[in-house]
């Protein structure tokens, strides 16, 4: 705050040292022989605020302006009343120290209170900050703001502090009064303008909080280098009343024009990169109050705050002129009036407007929002640019033993993940994001084969690491989850059978059994994933118990941890898909385990626990492939798009004929449905765990794939014989997609799965007499 002041402007000269004595014995740090010194904040337009100095402490000194004022205006003691009420309850407000109605000392009322250290923004768009910090400010803000609409008032001991119901009727009649005590010429539109919003008044009037009155960025203290707010400043207008209205106010910026250069509000925070679009901040402000994600009203609201932006504008012009004004731009604030006025007119009488906020069912924590953005900017900067170089990588070295290495860049990548701490996210315990917030990164990472490496969410390496979190001894932990969650190893999953018809698990025949203190593995596995990487050095293997026909069919079986590196364990050759080794992905290889021996305190959970551990493992790993084929299935989407827009045939645009432009729509439909699916099946996981959600993730697991399948299917037909090639990536995102429909059980068994479920559903409605 120090480099934003300035020394005592003329108008505002005050005795210091009357105030020096005032403040001896009243206030910490200050006696006859400190020395003190004062300046002034240049910003401000109402209350002139001064930082006083003294050798080992700094405070902030908010006055009333000298001379003639408005009536009603200028109330500091109710600052310092609402101040000390909000510092009580540990609101970031700084922390009131003293109030003066003497008005000897330096000639008005003042209030004393401590100096925050921070950062000031005084331009909304937050420019020569990262988008990241942009976006994450912002959800700060919001976040503070419905912290405030929250407090008790009676907690506060603020009962009667302002009127209560009737908010919006008394500041359009306020607001009106002022102007016209402060007007210097006749603005039709200002009357007209004020004419609407008394016949408008909206039908939630009565709703009453606290309300700061004067919410902006740039009267919030944010922390020198974190995202938070260390201080909300200016309670000069607090009240009790509707806070739609300061959340409105916040969010004027939004509304107005890049090209509407006014003083007052700088518009076109629209687009600019980071800033959260309107309606986003207004849902993680209505999830933080935990209300509806709607905004009634919301023409009348908008209209509300440049109104009273306007009248606030004309009352520091009329100051200018009296010559008491706080600024030294004071005059400049007179041109902002009538087209601030003429566009709340606008928004007025318009039926709709640009920013409409969608009924989010399912809506990320501030946390998840914030590293999903995150996410966003790191795959924009970094990830994208660098596909093309990864995947000449893998076509250079295709025959020979380096495509099972990692590419040197995409090690590079995961360095810079992991020091931007966007790294493990799928991990609730590491990351602290639920299902539902990992479910949106999921689906951004799945626009990009490479992705979920780089922030070391990969398949099969995400849900080994849950397995090991959530049934590992700490000696297992220890041993080979912390070295996969710092990514300095990589591991496989053991479990599908080439001899046997594996859609039934129940038929493995991988056995193993007891040999004093180890157990002997003996048996074939093929599709384990990620065995090729040369970092794979921990497969989890599921066996049969050797004699274990007297047990359940599900509690025969288990599993256990075996390095990669024990005598007997051998990697025979890696699979192809649709032709392809995925090398990339650390192929799928056949394992064959012969007389293998593992100490017996390899075992995880403890013999018979295999299917238990497996439906702990499978649900959220089921999950984030789905929202990964959303995503997948997005970046599909656009390229059809693309395609479809740039090629004719017959003369038009190919999404001129109607068999494309339905390709369009049903993709974005079913891309929506499964999206929708897929998120009540996190939050289901969230809020119920893993086996209440049984059913959703057995319907995502069906529906992700078979969309992904479509989606990617109507792209390839539309690209021609291009999309079948490698010029495009369709080829490989619809063998990711087909596989998809296989992989953690096929299609069939889910469905079977899902009908059981739905008919034990359907028959505990049923009344017993039937």
């Amino acid at each position: 705050m120090d480099d934003q002041t300035t020394p005592v402007r003329q108008q505002h000269i005050f005795n210091v040292e009357k105030l020096h004595r005032y403040l001896t014995g009243r206030l910490h740090s200050v006696s006859e022989n400190t020395e003190i010194s004062v300046r002034q904040y240049r910003s401000g337009q109402s209350n002139p605020t001064f930082l006083i100095q003294t050798p080992n402490k700094s405070f902030v000194l908010r006055k009333k302006p000298h001379g003639s004022l408005l009536p009603g205006a200028h109330k500091v003691d109710r600052e310092y009343v609402v101040q000390k009420a909000l510092h009580s309850t540990d609101f970031p407000v700084p922390q009131p120290l003293l109030f003066c109605s003497d008005t000897n000392v330096i000639g008005t009322e003042f209030y004393i209170m401590e100096h925050v250290q921070g950062r000031i923004f005084r331009d909304p768009r937050l420019p020569g900050i990262s988008a990241t910090e942009r976006s994450a400010l912002y959800v700060a803000a919001v976040e503070v703001l419905a912290r405030l609409h929250s407090v008790n008032l009676t907690t506060l001991g603020l009962v009667g502090y302002g009127k209560g119901a009737g908010y919006a009727k008394r500041q359009v009649s306020t607001w009106t009064k002022q102007y016209r005590a402060s007007a210097n010429r006749s603005i039709p539109a200002v009357d007209e303008l004020s004419d609407w919003l008394s016949n408008n008044l909206p039908s939630t009037d009565d709703q009453v909080t606290l309300v700061h009155g004067d919410f902006r960025i740039d009267n919030l203290i944010f922390h020198p280098s974190e995202a938070r707010v260390l201080a909300v400043l200016d309670w000069e207008l607090s009240t009790t009343g509707q806070p739609l209205a300061d959340l409105t106010y916040f969010l004027m910026p939004h509304y107005c024009p890049s090209h509407l250069n006014m003083i007052t509000v700088q518009g076109g925070v629209t687009g600019i990169e980071g800033i959260p679009p309107a309606e986003d901040l207004i849902s993680i402000y209505c999830q933080c109050c935990g209300i509806s994600p709607s905004l009634p009203h919301q023409n009348f609201f908008i209209a509300l705050a440049m109104f009273k932006m306007a009248c606030i504008a004309q009352g520091i012009y009329a100051r200018s002129l009296l010559g008491n004004a706080s600024a030294p731009n004071a005059a400049q604030f007179g041109e902002s009036v009538e087209p601030l006025v003429k566009l709340a007119l606008k928004i007025a009488h318009s039926s709709s407007l640009a920013v409409q906020v969608p009924d989010r069912l399912f809506l990320q924590s501030a946390k998840g929002y914030d590293v999903l953005q995150q996410v966003k900017e790191f795959m924009q900067q970094h990830i994208l640019p660098a596909q093309k170089e990864i995947t000449e990588y893998y076509f250079k070295h295709c025959d020979g033993p380096e495509r099972w290495q990692t590419p040197p860049v995409l090690e590079e990548l995961k360095a810079k993940a992991c020091a931007a701490g966007l790294w493990n996210l799928f991990l609730p315990a590491v990351s602290g994001l639920s299902q539902l917030d990992y479910s949106y990164i999921a689906e951004e990472t799945g626009r990009c084969f490479y992705a979920p490496e780089v922030f070391n969410c990969q398949a099969p390496d995400s849900g080994n690491m849950e397995v090991l979190h959530l049934f590992g001894s700490e000696e297992q932990k220890k041993l080979w989850l912390e070295p996969l969650l710092r990514g300095d190893i990589r591991s496989c999953f053991c479990m599908t059978e080439p001899d046997i018809a594996s859609s039934d698990a129940t038929n493995m025949e991988c056995t193993m059994y007891k040999d004093k203190d180890h157990y002997v593995i003996n048996g074939k596995k093929w599709w384990s994933s990620g065995a090729g990487n040369p970092k794979c050095k921990i497969a989890i293997v599921m066996c049969k118990s050797k004699a274990s026909d007297s047990m359940s069919r599900h509690g025969q079986h288990s599993m256990i941890l075996v390095p990669m590196d024990t005598p007997g364990v051998r990697k025979i050759r890696p699979l192809t898909v649709f032709g392809q080794d995925d090398a990339c992905h650390g192929g799928h290889f056949e394992i064959h385990f012969d007389n293998v021996h593992v100490p017996a305190n390899n075992i995880l959970l403890g013999e018979g626990r295999g299917f238990e551990i497996a439906q702990g493992r499978l649900g959220p790993g089921r999950l984030h492939h789905c929202m990964r084929a959303v995503g997948l299935a997005e970046q599909a989407l656009e390229l059809l798009c693309q395609r479809s827009g740039s090629r004719s045939t017959f003369g038009k645009k190919l999404y001129q004929h109607e068999v494309v432009a339905h390709w369009i729509a049903e993709c974005r439909i079913a891309i929506e449905q499964v999206r929708l699916l897929a998120l009540h099946a996190a939050y289901i996981l969230d809020t119920q765990g893993n086996k209440a959600a049984r059913k959703q993730i057995a319907m995502i697991k069906v529906a992700a794939g078979r969309m992904a399948c479509k989606v990617v299917d109507c792209a390839i037909q539309v690209h021609g014989g291009a999309g079948v090639s490698d010029d495009f990536p369709l080829a490989q995102m619809y063998t990711y997609a087909r596989t998809l429909r296989l992989a953690d059980g096929p299609d069939e068994v889910h469905l079977s799965s899902i009908a059981l479920m739905e008919l034990r559903d359907q028959l505990k409605r049923i009344p017993a007499k039937l």
